[in-house]
């Protein structure tokens, strides 16, 4: 039986990798163009060996708010499973949280920013 994939995820990072996609994910998934506004990226350095494998990096983008409504992070709006979407969870590393966030479309999606 296939799941339904209703769920909304934005990626600005290694989740848009093809690589990561079907390591993650067990297939290429395709999206749309997107932004989030107020947001800027920093790097993060990864410490698990295991995603750092997956991710061919040792520093990631993280989305951090600017304050700034002028600044604008870009990425890709991907639709997955419940199932997937839990996987992209075990994908990430403990320094990101999933949080809901209102993109420059006005499409309601999930995306990782930095733990506080």
């Amino acid at each position: 039986m296939e799941t339904q994939a209703d769920e909304l995820l934005f990626s600005y990072g290694t989740l848009q990798s093809e690589a990561v996609q079907l390591a993650t994910f067990g297939r290429h998934l395709t999206g749309a163009p997107d932004a989030l506004p107020g947001y800027r990226l920093e790097q993060l350095a990864i410490r698990d060996a295991q995603v750092v494998a997956t991710s061919g990096a040792t520093h990631h983008p993280i989305a951090m708010p600017s304050g700034d409504a002028a600044d604008r992070v870009r990425g890709t709006v991907f639709r997955l499973t419940s199932q997937e979407l839990a996987q992209a969870d075990a994908y990430e590393v403990d320094d990101y949280r999933r949080a809901a966030v209102v993109l420059a479309s006005g499409l309601r999606a999930w995306m990782y920013v930095r733990a506080e």
